[in-house]
């Protein structure tokens, strides 16, 4: 798989710019919690352990967002790329950047990854956000001008194109980003879906060459579910 195809994949993962509410260290445990909300620990128990259709690829991820190898991962592939408009490389923009801006490295976050029978790969995260965080990613847009947009890594350029639909219901609120990605003579799709609950946000990415809307946003309420009945 192309990095430039990858990284649209795996940017979906990425969490959202920090706010007055700052990740506090747990006495004790070696992992972070936002005042008043969740430890990555918690975090990872309510995270999806199957659905219909995936499997679980490999073991789950958490702790503080900056050691999450997802995460590094992201960053890495970010160092390698040119985007030919620099302003759309910038998270929260549903460009290169993925739905969602960076978090902070200390934010207490939990990541798993599941792979589909046809192929498909399917990441899901949980961080822990302040409410008046949560509200900026859910309402946040794509800039103008970054519909559209192309990425080098190496000699490799990709083309990708980005639907946004209007803020949807899912948790205390959602929003949906596609990304169709063109590398050579192959297309792949992108579905992210943000959504915001209490204390925490969770993001779910389909990716693979039939990935659609309606797939990410049944799977975004599963993990809504799911993290409802573990987290209350």
């Amino acid at each position: 798989m192309p990095a430039a195809v990858t990284l649209v994949a795996v940017a979906a993962t990425a969490g959202c710019g920090g706010g007055d509410e700052r990740a506090q260290p747990v006495r004790g445990t070696g992992r972070t919690v936002l005042t008043g909300g969740y430890t990555s620990a918690q975090l990872e128990q309510a995270l999806l352990v199957e659905t219909p259709g995936y499997t679980r690829a490999g073991e789950p991820d958490s702790g503080e967002y900056g050691t999450l190898k997802a995460f590094q991962d992201l960053a890495q592939l970010r160092r390698q790329m040119t985007v030919d408009k620099p302003r759309c490389q910038n998270g929260g923009a549903g460009g290169a950047g993925g739905p969602v801006g960076n978090v902070e490295a200390d934010v207490p976050a939990a990541l798993a990854a599941f792979t589909g029978r046809d192929g498909h790969m399917v990441t899901e995260t949980l961080m822990g956000m302040s409410a008046a965080d949560a509200e900026k990613q859910v309402g946040a847009r794509v800039p103008p001008g970054c519909l559209t947009f192309r990425t080098k890594v190496g000699r490799q350029w990709s083309e990708h194109r980005v639907v946004e639909t209007p803020q949807g219901g899912i948790g205390g609120g959602s929003r949906s980003v596609g990304v169709a990605t063109t590398t050579g003579r192959d297309r792949t799709y992108t579905w992210y879906v943000v959504f915001k609950d209490t204390r925490y946000i969770g993001t779910v990415s389909v990716f693979g060459p039939r990935a659609t809307r309606q797939e990410a946003e049944r799977l975004a309420r599963e993990s809504l579910a799911q993290a409802r009945r573990i987290l209350g």
